[in-house]
């Protein structure tokens, strides 16, 4: 990481074009990306553990979700058109307090209708607490000072597997004048409960010893799988992995650990495995943003990219009409069209061996992040760009 740090300032000055404004340099926004995903330049490959690399499959998180209501906001919670908040609301007065009330005289908008969502960890017991997010179901402003009321989360089979309710928290805030002018920051109507459900029923996991382990990978691929099973041999002994698959790596349980599996998972996450991934580099063409890793590589090519720039402009005219015909005074636009085409220079790329060179010669272009686009592909065509380019 500091080799990619000390190299982004020079590699910036020079991705300033001599035409026009400013441009943002190609390596720090490549730089940006690379730091914040975790990984670098390095000079050899690092062993990544398998814990990182993969899951055993079957032990997975599930999704949980419910439908609740929210208190006590301050006459930010659904309005009146919203006839499902007070149905709702009707119901939990008369079900569970035996108040006899009708939706109609539900008129307070304190209230409003919440999705709440959270996830059930593998192993979890009966009395482990569990995170929920809380998102708006209708037209509430905000979710600010509101307490969920107690909303039973249920699985994908419709079984309830667990209970949540509490104060919120929300990163966000909305406020409005009588006059309709607003100020809202962040996102006012999703909130999150730390610790607000607590786990009620429990999924059935069961490691069987007499059953192959699975382990799968977060990214399949063939020379990683390879690796995986090669270091689980070396460490358990031979013939016992076998990869399956680009993403599946079967286990025979060796007898004298069947009784421990708890301890055998533990090696085996424990291993550290060198990945093998595709050069790839990801385009958002919308964005402009340009995401590459640290297998790709560029040969020696030549690449000439202009510019062109279509400028409108509309300014309003006043037509006068004959003073002695029988005509009326308009405004009519006027549109000018003004179109610029940059000269493109042609530049020679140099092929680059490593991550730290291809950003050095894309930046020595001196193009924005959304040319990039254009050309990255243009290479890619002309076999001079060695990666697997996915457009978003």
């Amino acid at each position: 990481m500091a080799v990619l740090i000390s190299r982004t300032p020079r590699l910036g000055s020079r991705g300033v074009s001599g035409r026009g404004a400013a441009r943002p340099p190609l390596a720090t926004l490549v730089a940006a990306v690379v730091l914040m995903m975790g990984f670098a330049i390095p000079s050899s490959a690092r062993a990544d553990r398998l814990k990182e690399l993969a899951t055993v499959r079957g032990v997975t998180s599930n999704a949980l979700v419910g439908y609740g209501l929210v208190v006590g906001l301050a006459g930010t919670g659904d309005n009146l058109q919203s006839v499902q908040t007070q149905k709702m609301m009707a119901n939990v007065l008369s079900r569970r307090f035996g108040t006899n009330i009708t939706p109609a005289q539900i008129r307070a908008q304190n209230v409003a209708v919440v999705m709440v969502t959270s996830r059930l960890p593998p192993f979890s017991r009966v009395g482990r607490r569990l995170d929920v997010t809380v998102s708006s179901a209708s037209n509430a402003k905000s979710l600010l000072g509101g307490t969920l009321l107690p909303t039973a989360l249920k699985g994908g089979s419709g079984a309830t597997f667990a209970w949540a309710e509490g104060a919120l928290t929300v990163g966000g805030f909305s406020a409005s004048g009588g006059s309709g002018s607003s100020v809202t920051r962040n996102h006012p109507t999703v909130g999150q409960v730390p610790g607000g459900a607590v786990v009620a029923k429990e999924l059935n996991y069961r490691l069987d010893p007499k059953r192959p382990l699975t382990i799968a990978l977060n990214n399949p691929d063939f020379t990683t799988a390879a690796r995986v099973a090669k270091a689980i041999n070396a460490r358990l002994g031979a013939n016992v992995a076998a990869a399956a698959d680009p993403g599946t790596i079967r286990i025979q349980v060796p007898p004298n650990l069947r009784k421990n599996l708890v301890g055998l998972v533990a090696t085996i996450e424990n291993i550290e495995v060198i990945p093998d991934q595709r050069a790839r580099v990801i385009v958002n063409e919308r964005t402009g943003t340009v995401v590459m890793g640290t297998q790709v590589r560029i040969s020696a090519c030549a690449i000439s990219h202009g510019g062109l720039t279509v400028q409108i402009s509309e300014s309003p005219a006043v037509s006068q009409p004959n003073p002695l015909a029988d005509g009326e005074t308009v405004t009519v636009p006027q549109s000018e069209v003004e179109i610029v085409e940059d000269t493109g220079d042609i530049k020679l790329i140099n092929p680059g061996p490593t991550l730290g060179d291809v950003v050095h010669a894309l930046n020595a272009l001196g193009v924005r992040p959304r040319d990039l686009v254009a050309i990255l592909m243009a290479m890619s065509q002309a076999g001079a760009l060695r990666a697997e380019i996915e457009i978003q």
